[in-house]
């Protein structure tokens, strides 16, 4: 099974690649206060398709390049507008 992640899309600037960010909670250790958490992928657009507000699903994937491990799997919601 490769691992999968669904993201907000927030640059689409690379030939055929994208950026994804995905956002979780995590509760502080000793406080117990929520905190948003964000992590950075760059994913393997090859048809170009995903646009700037897009929510993505991304899937694990051999690396592509320096930074690229993961790749496109599906467009969840499209940007409005």
């Amino acid at each position: 099974m490769r691992r999968q992640r669904v993201g907000r899309v927030v640059s689409n600037r690379m030939m055929k690649t994208i950026v994804v960010v995905e956002e979780r909670l995590v509760e502080a250790p000793l406080y117990h206060k929520r905190q948003r958490r964000r992590t950075k992928y760059y994913a393997h657009d090859a048809a170009g398709q995903a646009r700037v507000g897009d929510v993505v699903r991304i899937e694990e994937t051999r690396p592509l390049s320096k930074l690229k491990r993961w790749r496109l799997l599906e467009i969840v919601r499209r940007a409005e507008g």
